[in-house]
């Protein structure tokens, strides 16, 4: 196609392995230095420095300087969304990069993914959202309810303020461990926060796990409860 969007560019930055590894490590949420990168690309610091103009051009990450130090994240909700849906996709055809290994339970259990939780805590959210009709299925659109808009509001939810956002406020992202969709969108985003806000759950550092506390999970689960099936 001579005109049109560049699809060929976008995929060629992305599919370098190196900068693909780059980029699934700013999944986590966190800005990471180059040094931090390069350790997730088993690259050299100059290497990934290379890597990250590159991608800085395409508008894939973006940098901040703090003192000496520069941070680097991707550049919006956008590339962390087209990120997520490449993963399930290649998950669902089954492109896995290694096989599974002892520290993969916890992940599979929860983790985030970008700005919302994922594994089967996330999909399970999602099946009791659903399930106790907070959120309805709408054309293909997942939207939320009056009664679950109660329920927001009692968590302390501030649903207000997550309409102005340009995001959408539900939709789903394929879980790529689970194969089945969890909680995206702003509303995902503030459900992470309030758990981690709450001290129900907090992040592992240099770690996409999230580790729910005793109680906190308790009360997770007291909130999400899934029925079971019939």
């Amino acid at each position: 196609m001579k005109e049109g969007p560049d699809i060929a560019q976008i995929g060629a930055l992305i599919g370098d392995p190196a900068r693909a590894n780059m980029l699934t490590a700013l999944m986590s949420g966190r800005a990471l230095t180059a040094t931090e990168l390069a350790g997730a690309a088993g690259i050299t610091l100059q290497t990934a420095s290379s890597h990250l103009s590159k991608l800085e051009a395409g508008k894939l990450v973006r940098q901040r300087k703090l003192g000496r130090h520069r941070y680097f994240s991707l550049f919006d909700d956008d590339v962390g969304l087209l990120l997520e849906n490449l993963m399930g996709f290649a998950a669902s055809r089954g492109l896995l990069r290694q096989r599974l290994g002892p520290k993969d339970p916890s992940l599979r259990k929860a983790r985030i993914c970008y700005n919302h939780l994922a594994g089967d805590y996330g999909v399970r959210m999602l099946d009791s959202m659903i399930a106790e009709e907070i959120i309805e299925s709408r054309e293909d659109e997942l939207v939320l309810t009056d009664s679950g808009s109660m329920r927001m509001t009692g968590l302390g939810i501030d649903l207000e303020s997550l309409t102005k956002r340009r995001r959408p406020l539900c939709r789903t992202c394929l879980d790529w461990s689970e194969r089945r969709s969890h909680l995206a969108g702003s509303l995902g985003e503030a459900l992470l926060s309030l758990f981690l806000d709450k001290g129900w759950a907090k992040r592992e550092a240099e770690s996409r796990r999230i580790a729910f506390t005793r109680s906190g999970e308790r009360t997770f689960l007291d909130l999400f409860a899934v029925p079971p099936a019939t």
